[in-house]
């Protein structure tokens, strides 16, 4: 069983490139019937303009996730490179974020109307809440390493619940370095 990792990557990888095509196209074709056909009235230019222009990032995000997971085989069929996990945690999940809320605006947008994008503001708010986050919890772990907290805060600040609970017992104490 040579690579079954990679192998088993390439089989996941392969699966959710289909399942995120085929939904996207779903999507898009219901947009575009439910528009055209359930809500003519009030269709118009700046609608289409709308989802084009709101749709870019979800099909440049589905473009890359297609050309960094889609496994790469020989000429014989074997496993030339499997891909890229596209479970992976950090940038990949917030792609996946991105494109997920692309497909909610554009499904209520086709079924409640333009205002519905509206919602799409959410991505660039999201983006400015996780970036303030992670410089945060950077910014929190740094300051550990400037001495700013005394020896008994350090200490019993990295102690786990079950140390915390021998020392109030009257148990075994912990001797720190």
């Amino acid at each position: 069983m040579a690579q079954k990792a990679a192998k088993q990557q390439a089989a996941r990888n392969t699966a959710i490139l289909k399942r995120t095509h085929l939904i996207s196209l779903a999507i898009s074709a219901l947009f575009i019937i439910l528009r055209l056909l359930v809500f003519r009235a009030s269709c118009t230019r700046a609608t289409y303009l709308l989802y084009g222009l709101l749709s870019i990032p979800a099909f440049i995000i589905e473009f890359w996730l297609e050309r960094i997971g889609r496994p790469v085989t020989t000429s014989n069929g074997e496993l030339k490179k499997s891909g890229e996990d596209l479970e992976a945690k950090g940038l990949t999940e917030y792609m996946w974020d991105v494109l997920y809320w692309t497909w909610a605006c554009t499904t209520t947008a086709a079924i409640f109307g333009d205002k519905a994008w509206w919602g799409y503001i959410a991505v660039p708010l999201y983006s400015v809440w996780l970036a303030w986050t992670t410089f945060g919890g950077m910014r929190r772990g740094m300051a550990g390493m400037a001495g700013g907290k005394s020896d008994d805060d350090a200490v019993n600040g990295s102690m786990s619940n079950r140390q915390k609970k021998q020392e109030k017992r009257g148990g075994q104490k912990m001797q720190y370095r």
